[in-house]
């Protein structure tokens, strides 16, 4: 009877790992945060490797060397994935890590290219460097 439990467990564990993989949620290789395939404002891609924010994306292509001409972002204003380099940034929105940077496809008012927002997300010009934030948000 005991091991009748155990391999009726086992055939469970067994059937419920084996469900439909495309629902399953990605991960940003650079921070580890799950991404929520419902949410994607905030989100980046380059081929198939996702990030769930934009600075994410940008210290992940410094580290690995990669090319940024296929850097794709969701447009907040569009509601569509655009070319990273074609976007506008703000610097002061709520993101996934909270480094500030949301693309849109228009331009905004004190919104920045990307070569820009590259820079002050490589130096750490960010909404999380306490400085910079009080900066941009005047407290």
């Amino acid at each position: 009877m005991k091991s009748f439990k155990f391999i009726l467990f086992s055939l469970i564990l067994f059937l419920l790992g084996c469900g439909d993989t495309t629902t399953t949620n990605l991960i940003c290789p650079e921070c580890k945060m799950v991404i929520d395939k419902n949410q994607k404002e905030n989100t980046s891609y380059i081929k198939k490797v996702y990030f769930d924010d934009i600075g994410c994306m940008i210290l992940w292509t410094k580290a690995h060397n990669s090319n940024l001409d296929n850097v794709m972002v969701y447009a907040k204003d569009a509601k569509i994935y655009i070319k990273a380099t074609d976007a506008h940034y703000t610097i002061n929105e709520r993101t996934p890590m909270g480094y500030g940077f949301t693309a849109y496809q228009k331009a905004q008012k004190g919104a920045i290219d990307f070569q820009d927002m590259r820079l002050r997300m490589l130096r750490g010009e960010t909404m999380r460097n306490p400085k910079i934030r009080k900066q941009i948000l005047g407290e």
